[in-house]
C-alpha cells in the first residue's frame, strides 16, 4: 500500500458504512484490497487508541500472562499486531484470528505472520469458539456499533473463557455506556485493570450521571501534521486528525488488586483562566474537581498540556485538589 495508490471509493463506502450503521448488517470487505486502503488508513487511527492504552497499561505494570491471543472481529488485524507489538512477539506462542469476513481472516493471519514471523497464526474454528477450551488473552476493537444481540451474546461467553481482555472501542456516549455495562456483568469473573484504579462499582452509571461517559482521548504521532500524506487524507476524509476519542475496558481473572489512592480523568480536564476542572473517577465515585491556578500553577499548566494516561494520586479536600502526582 502506498498513498498515491489509495482507492477512495473504497475508503468513502466503508466509512459512510461505519457512520451509518449498515455495517452491522454483514460482511463489509469486497476484496483484499479493501482491506489494505484500510489497514493504511483509518486502522491506522485505531492503532494510535491502542497505541494510547497499551501505554497506560505498561506504566500500571500490567501485561498478560498467557502466551495465546485470539483476536475477535479481527478486520485487518492491527488490534492485535498491536498489542503483541507493545509485549513482545517472545511473550507469545499463538495468535488466532476471527472475523465474520474470510477475506478479513486471511488478511489480518498473513499481515501478523509478516510483521511476526516466529509466531503461530491461524484462523479460530467455529468449534473452538463455540466449545470451552480456555481462551488466553481476548483482544476487541470497535465492535459494539456492529453487533447485533445475538452476537453479543456469544462475545459474552467468549470474555467468560478468557483469562484476560483488551477491548477498545470509539468513545462516543451510547458506546462508553454499553462498554461500561458490560464491565459490571464482567466482575463476577474478572478483575478490571483500566480504566478504573478501582474494583467498586462503576460510579457513571449512578442515576444522577446518566449524560456523563467513560472516555479518553489518544495522541497521535506528532510526526503526522508534518506528513502531507496524513494533512491531505485528513482533509479528503473530514477527518480532525487531531481528536481520537476512545473507550477501553481491560480484564483479568487473576490480577492484583488496583493500587490504592490512584484517580483516573474522565475525557479532557477544562481550562479557564482561575482553575482547571476534570471529571474524577476513583474508588469513592466520581466527581467534579477543580486545581486552582493560585493553589498549584505548575499542576494546572500541566493538565492543560497533558497528552498520556490522565491516571493520577491526588492530594485534595473536597473537590480541591493542592497537587497531584501523574503516574509513571
Amino acid at each position: 500500500m502506498n498513498w498515491t495508490a489509495l482507492d477512495w471509493k473504497t475508503l468513502d463506502r466503508l466509512r459512510e458504512g461505519f457512520l451509518s450503521g449498515s455495517a452491522a448488517k454483514g460482511p463489509y470487505w469486497k476484496s483484499r484490497d479493501d482491506l489494505a486502503h484500510y489497514d493504511a488508513t483509518y486502522a491506522e487511527r485505531i492503532g494510535w487508541k491502542w497505541d494510547a492504552v497499551l501505554r497506560e497499561l505498561k506504566l500500571r505494570g500490567w501485561a498478560p500472562r498467557v502466551r495465546s491471543v485470539l483476536d475477535w472481529g479481527c478486520g485487518s488485524g492491527i488490534a492485535s499486531r498491536r498489542t503483541i507489538a507493545a509485549f513482545g512477539p517472545e511473550a507469545f506462542d499463538e495468535l488466532r484470528v476471527w472475523d465474520h469476513s474470510p477475506l478479513a481472516m486471511e488478511f489480518a493471519s498473513e499481515a501478523a505472520g509478516k510483521q511476526f514471523p516466529a509466531l503461530r497464526v491461524g484462523s479460530a474454528t467455529a468449534g473452538f469458539l463455540g466449545g470451552d477450551e480456555p481462551i488466553g488473552l481476548l483482544v476487541i476493537s470497535h465492535v459494539l456499533t456492529e453487533l447485533p444481540a445475538a452476537a453479543l451474546a456469544g462475545l459474552r461467553k467468549l470474555i467468560a473463557r478468557a483469562e484476560a481482555v483488551i477491548w477498545v472501542e470509539p468513545g462516543t456516549h451510547a458506546v462508553a455506556r454499553q462498554l461500561q455495562q458490560i464491565r459490571e456483568e464482567s466482575l463476577a469473573t474478572h478483575r478490571v485493570v483500566a480504566p478504573c484504579t478501582h474494583a467498586s462499582a462503576c460510579g457513571l452509571l449512578a442515576p444522577e450521571r446518566e449524560r456523563d461517559w467513560c472516555h479518553f482521548f489518544a495522541a497521535p504521532p506528532s510526526e503526522i501534521f508534518a506528513d502531507p500524506n496524513w494533512v491531505k487524507f485528513g482533509q479528503r476524509a473530514g477527518i480532525d486528525l487531531r481528536s481520537l476519542p476512545y473507550a477501553f475496558l481491560v480484564l483479568d481473572r487473576s490480577a492484583a488488586p488496583a493500587a490504592d489512592g490512584l484517580s483516573h480523568i474522565i475525557g479532557r480536564p477544562e481550562q479557564c483562566k482561575v482553575y482547571a476542572s476534570f471529571l474524577n473517577c476513583d474508588a469513592s465515585g466520581t466527581a467534579e474537581l477543580r486545581v486552582h491556578k493560585r493553589d498549584n500553577p505548575a499542576l494546572y499548566k500541566a493538565l492543560d498540556r497533558a497528552k498520556g494516561p490522565l491516571v493520577y494520586r491526588w492530594q485534595r479536600e473536597g473537590d480541591r485538589v493542592s497537587d497531584g502526582t501523574p503516574l509513571g
